[in-house]
């Protein structure tokens, strides 16, 4: 098998973003523009990936890490041709290059696959599609018998009757290096743009009568790329309506498909169901019978079967067993590991902390650096003080304890098997097991006291 490279063109400034920011690292589902692409090209395991940058080229590098990256810089953006030629030097002449945009970030590693495997050695291989609206895109002409490429046109170019064309290039080809050290010096900035075009090595291509034949993507939303914000967010759009397709077609149950937005991976068990305006962020995995309710934001979350999490909950980096429920507006922060029917209630903060089975914290409380046992019943305002301004500490819950509302728990601190805690208590010292402990000022009531009324200015 041929050697594979792969070049990507990422020099762009993108002035049409209106940002500071450089235009391939502008978000789509969470990640970078650049971040898919270079993901996408490792899946085809290429010898070399070279990446072009120029516009806050360091910026960029210093946002996508790889080792298996080569950095090529483009001081002066003169089109994709010129682009291309930054990387000859270090390009073989034999094997394979295949070209692909740092701004079109969503065409699959099935799509370069069949691309890639139309390719001989010999002949030049292009990714096209038809759209029927081709406008801004270069468009494909064919021998009017013989239908063989014979050139692609950029939209700026065409004539009129060229531009009703609605086949039209990508701009993503698979070209034999040996091509591209022969055309690429030999190519003109003689169009509207004086830019050397990468497009013109087709022609050069016919004139040199080799092959040149088009593979087309699956689906159109692939080839899209992106120039403002305006395509941004209708790529965001599609790229998601993509994603709620396969969760549909899995069996899993979407409430609304237009209202979820996965920046990630969505992993689901059978008979899973998800109400409107979720976020599933990082790596994400909901096993049976799981059922997320409306406006939850989960990050890099397991979730084991039957388990519920009720509407307006946050939960990252964390392990929620079986038959667990969480929420409403829960907070489950990183560290957390709740076993199996544990119940987390509303306004409810739990952060770096092992629950066990069984146990419940249903009310306005914050349980932090804790390890807490099975059947522990903690009330409402319970707060396990951690933090003495400079570092944390843990406390510890023995099974079958029942903590009393409105208590405070000073790390570090052993809360023994069996205990009962009195509400309104500060707890600072170890707890004996199966006793009640408790620690309240003494009650008083003032005789002849009087409340104080307003005073009435004259």
């Amino acid at each position: 098998m041929l050697q594979l490279n792969i070049v990507i063109l990422a020099a762009g400034a993108g002035k049409r973003m209106h940002s500071s920011l450089p235009k391939v690292l502008h978000t789509l589902a969470d990640r970078p523009l650049l971040a898919h692409v270079i993901n996408t090209a490792r899946m085809l395991s290429p010898s070399k990936i070279f990446v072009i940058i120029g516009h806050d080229g360091e910026k960029i590098k210093q946002s996508i890490i790889g080792d298996d990256l080569r950095w090529i810089i483009q001081k002066q953006q003169l089109g994709t041709g010129h682009a291309v030629m930054q990387a000859l030097p270090q390009l073989d002449h034999a094997g394979l290059t295949l070209i692909l945009y740092g701004d079109v970030p969503l065409v699959s590693s099935y799509t370069l696959r069949q691309l890639v495997n139309a390719a001989n050695g010999d002949n030049c291989v292009m990714l096209s599609a038809i759209l029927e609206n081709p406008f801004g895109y270069g468009r494909v002409v064919r021998d009017l018998e013989s239908s063989e490429i014979t050139a692609i046109v950029e939209q700026k170019d065409a004539s009129v009757e060229q531009q009703g064309i609605h086949e039209i290039n990508t701009g993503i080809m698979l070209i034999p290096n040996a091509y591209l050290h022969k055309w690429l010096p030999n190519i003109e900035n003689n169009n509207t743009q004086l830019e050397y075009y990468l497009t013109d090595i087709i022609a050069l291509a016919v004139k040199s009568g080799v092959s040149v034949i088009s593979s087309q993507a699956e689906n159109f939303w692939e080839v899209k790329g992106v120039n403002n914000k305006c395509q941004l967010a209708e790529l965001e759009r599609l790229f998601q309506q993509h994603c709620a397709n396969k969760l549909l077609d899995a069996g899993v149950s979407l409430i609304d498909p237009a209202r979820i937005d996965i920046r990630g991976e969505l992993l689901c068990g059978s008979d899973v169901e998800i109400d409107i305006n979720c976020i599933f962020e990082g790596t994400v995995k909901l096993g049976n019978f799981v059922r997320i309710g409306a406006n939850c934001i989960l990050k890099n979350v397991t979730v084991a079967s039957g388990s519920i999490i009720n509407p307006f909950s946050m939960v990252e980096d964390a392990e929620i067993g079986e038959n667990c429920k969480i929420g409403p507006y829960a907070r489950i922060r990183p560290g957390t590991r709740l076993a199996s029917k544990v119940q987390i209630g509303n306004f409810v903060e739990v952060k770096n902390s092992q629950i066990g089975t069984g146990s419940k914290a249903n009310h306005l409380s914050y349980i932090g650096d804790s390890g807490i046992g099975k059947n522990v019943n903690i009330g409402a305002g319970t707060i396990t003080c951690n933090y003495d301004g400079v570092n944390k500490h843990h406390t510890i819950i023995e099974d079958d304890v029942f903590i009393g509302s409105d208590t405070q728990l000073i790390a570090p601190v052993k809360i023994s098997k069996g205990t009962t805690i009195g509400a309104g208590s500060t707890i600072t010292k170890e707890t004996p097991e199966n006793q009640l402990t408790l620690s309240r000022s003494k009650q008083i009531s003032v005789v002849g006291w009087r409340r104080p009324k307003k005073q009435t200015i004259k």
